[in-house]
């Protein structure tokens, strides 16, 4: 007799990999057509796989737009924002979650509140400051947001902050540390799943962006890989087998970076939503 939980088992993982596949479609139709002479591009039935590969589109998308110099943007950008949101967020979290102050909870509702304005709501008096700074064309719009804490990393923080046994801050206060050491030295090693995870975040986050240097940039050479994407269009001519191409470019790097992490990300996820 077969055994019910071996079948609720195998169940699951013929349901997990129908819908792992179904998802991945998309990508696969990506990576084919970037692979695909113009004359299969549109042919009707469509093919699944190119006759033959032709690697002409990735050269095309290469030269067809600063490729490099906008992944340098890019990267740029990435990187400072993850810096930005990685230091202030676990900062900020620390004195949400392991210092007592007065009023302390009631300041942290008002902070997760401000997750439910829209970003519509907020863009054209965020575009009126930095117009006011002069930080328009520059990266400052893009950058500097991130180092006063979003409230969503904050929370994710906070909640695993809480998690570490306040016994180990109270025994260092005894030996005479203070509070940036305890955060510095005991909590921030502590959370390194959790941090792992904001740093994803906001890296992902960053690297997709397109309304926002849209909004704010406006010299070619400025801008970054989500928006020279949108060069491969024009309004009599679009570059399919090119831009096709430089989606899979953009798009692999991010599927690399979660696959040599996802297993910190998991963890991450899972520890920060264990207690409230």
């Amino acid at each position: 007799m077969i055994n019910r939980k071996a079948i609720g088992q195998i169940s699951s993982h013929l349901l997990l990999i129908f819908f792992s596949a179904l998802f991945a479609l998309p990508l696969f139709w990506l990576i084919s057509t970037s692979l695909k002479p113009n004359s299969e591009i549109f042919i009707f039935p469509p093919r699944w796989f190119p006759s033959e590969a032709f690697w002409g589109h990735y050269r095309t998308a290469i030269e067809f737009i600063p490729f490099f110099r906008y992944l340098f943007n890019t990267l740029y950008i990435c990187a400072l924002s993850v810096i930005g949101s990685v230091v202030s967020c676990s900062l900020v979290a620390y004195g949400f979650s392991r210092i007592e102050w007065p009023e302390r909870d009631a300041l942290f509702m008002v902070l997760i509140a401000t997750m439910m304005i829209p970003f519509a709501v907020t863009m054209i008096p965020l575009f009126i400051i930095f117009n006011r700074l002069r930080w328009i064309n520059t990266f400052r719009p893009l950058i500097v947001p991130t180092y006063f804490a979003p409230a969503f990393y904050v929370f994710l923080l906070r909640q695993f902050f809480l998690t570490i046994p306040l016994e180990l801050s109270d025994a260092a206060r005894i030996d005479g540390a203070s509070e940036f050491y305890i955060y510095l030295r005991i909590i921030l090693p502590l959370a390194k799943p959790a941090l792992a995870v904001v740093a994803l975040f906001q890296f992902i986050g960053s690297w997709n962006d397109f309304l926002g240097p849209l909004i704010y940039l406006r010299s070619t050479e400025k801008y970054t890989l989500a928006l020279g994407l949108q060069q491969f269009r024009s309004a009599l001519l679009t570059e399919w087998g090119g831009l096709m191409a430089a989606s899979t470019l953009v798009t692999l790097p991010i599927i690399v970076l979660f696959f040599f992490t996802q297993r910190t990300f998991i963890q991450g996820i899972s520890l920060t939503g264990l207690k409230g």
